[in-house]
């Protein structure tokens, strides 16, 4: 894959920053590495994570990209606010995945308290948004292994 031409765009939302502004970083730290060109890059910050699917729709609708991350942090609180919030934001990305055909990674973390939402966003310990970013690119090599398969 010729990773310096792919154009991937990265939403985070700006709710629970403490734990987004990471997984930001590492998103685009794992993106650069993989050998995406910095130009490539689209970045962009919504609310919270319940806009994540229509932020990352605006992309998809907007942008020449061929995939996107989505990166945001719902931390369980004393209301059913988080499960509201976590269905909707799974549902949405997984209606975008397969109504686009582009990867839309799920890089939200549904936590149970802010310590377990830090230990995922860590850039020392492993980071989700990281990880989010490169599932969005073993994606887009799939479906090129599999459009060459075809030929």
């Amino acid at each position: 894959m010729n990773w310096k031409d792919v154009k991937i765009a990265v939403v985070a939302a700006k709710w629970n920053s403490f734990v987004t502004d990471d997984m930001y970083e590492g998103a685009i730290e794992a993106l650069k590495a993989k050998g995406i060109a910095e130009d490539n890059l689209f970045t962009y910050r919504c609310p919270g994570s319940y806009e994540l699917p229509l932020a990352c729709k605006y992309c998809l609708d907007s942008l020449k990209v061929d995939g996107v991350v989505a990166i945001g942090a719902v931390i369980r609180g004393g209301t059913p606010h988080f499960d509201y919030v976590c269905d909707a934001v799974n549902r949405g990305i997984t209606n975008l995945n397969t109504t686009y055909g582009k990867p839309v990674s799920f890089g939200v973390l549904t936590t149970d308290d802010v310590e377990q939402a830090v230990e995922r966003a860590s850039l020392d310990k492993g980071n989700k948004g990281a990880e989010a970013a490169l599932a969005v690119c073993d994606m887009l090599e799939l479906k090129q292994n599999i459009a060459s398969a075809r030929t």
